[in-house]
């Protein structure tokens, strides 16, 4: 209890001493890259890389529309540090769900504990002998540890909490993060939906799903979890709605394949569960595209591929998540976005009509001052 109360306070020391605030310092961080060409780094590369060439533009005073009242004021909306973020990673992808979050959180400016999952143990232990050796180990620290270990961090004031994972675990992460009013961001999952029109290629769009549904032997939040069809592409039910397999996300090499009479019916099935972390359509009809209900993101005609563009949010919705992330989304996610107003000392006397006694005479001079102001 002690060790994880001890982390957090260091680092929370360590951050106010303004060593994050230099963005050179933030780009030191993200220097080195990875030789491997596994599937799970190659996101993080590129996030890194992003961020290299993007963050100064991130971090910038970004200027807002200003009305009548601050036309001689600067005005702008300045990005800032939160303080120390809690970043929980999951287990079937042990490095990316963890690193990917925290590319975002040096960019700006943040302090970070990592908490792999358990069940990856080889790869916690990996994580927490190598980040010392290419981070600050002073802002960023790893701590390993079964589930006491996580709930002694959720006991722990954070600034932000980071949270990839199940639905079940991300309601007891939230409940801790409440008696502190932390604010959260929960990547979670659900049974995504793939329609399947009788209007399409049938072969390409099988091939499709099938490698998503298979990739990481079905172990991905965003896999295909079971297909809507019509009879006449898929005369043989191979489950039933109220089947077990149909109650709880599948996350494993299963594809249940569900006869629905028309669309209007697949939406119905589709609206009587919990809002889906992804949403799959394979249609040749734009009309059937987006008639399907809320999900946090949706391919068309493929599977997977929003998850891989880093200008698009990636995020759920309801039971399945909220926050979003992935490149500047990341960046926004895990800041502060201050409103700043910066009025010089010149010119007091147009401010006189606010300052008792108030008249009739500074009222109507005030509205003298605003009409000449107007276009």
């Amino acid at each position: 209890v002690q060790m994880e109360k001890q982390v957090v306070d260091g680092l929370r020391e360590v951050f106010q001493s303004g060593r994050s605030r230099l963005l050179q310092y933030r780009k030191q961080q993200h220097r080195n890259t990875y030789n491997t060409s596994l599937f799970e780094l190659i996101s993080i590369e590129n996030d890194i890389k992003l961020v290299e060439s993007d963050m100064a533009d991130w971090a910038a005073p970004r200027p807002v529309k200003k009305n009548l009242n601050s036309t001689l004021d600067d005005v702008y909306i300045k990005p800032k540090p939160l303080g120390v973020v809690l970043i929980i990673g999951t287990w079937n992808y042990s490095w990316a769900m963890i690193l990917q979050p925290l590319v975002g959180a040096i960019a700006v400016g943040n302090a970070a504990v990592l908490k792999p999952s358990e069940l990856s143990e080889h790869s916690a232990r990996l994580m927490k002998e190598l980040l010392p050796l290419y981070l600050d180990k002073e802002m960023y620290q790893v701590v390993t540890g079964r589930v006491l270990e996580t709930q002694e961090l959720l006991k722990q004031r954070f600034d932000h909490i980071f949270y990839t994972g199940s639905s079940t675990v991300g309601k007891l992460v939230m409940e801790a993060a409440a008696r502190h009013l932390t604010p959260v961001t929960l990547e979670l999952g659900g049974k995504s939906p793939c329609y399947v029109d009788k209007n399409c290629d049938i072969v390409v769009g099988c091939r499709r799903i099938t490698w998503g549904k298979f990739a990481n032997c079905g172990q991905m939040c965003i896999a295909p979890d079971y297909i809507l069809c019509e009879p006449s592409i898929q005369d043989r039910i191979n489950v039933l709605p109220h089947f077990k397999i149909m109650q709880e996300e599948i996350f494993g090499p299963l594809l249940p394949i569900i006869t629905v009479n028309d669309l209007s019916e697949a939406i119905h099935l589709i609206n009587a569960r919990e809002k889906p972390l992804a949403r799959y359509v394979f249609s040749s009809d734009k009309t059937v595209f987006f008639s399907l209900p809320v999900s946090g993101g949706v391919t068309v005609n493929y599977v997977l591929m929003h998850y891989t563009v880093d200008t698009l949010p990636f995020g759920g919705v309801g039971n399945s998540g909220m926050g979003r992330y992935h490149g500047r989304h990341t960046f926004d996610q895990l800041s502060h976005h201050r409103a700043c107003l910066i009025k010089s000392f010149a010119m007091e006397s147009l401010n006189d009509a606010r300052y008792p006694p108030l008249t009739a005479h500074t009222l109507k001079k005030h509205q003298q001052h605003v009409g000449r102001q107007q276009p």
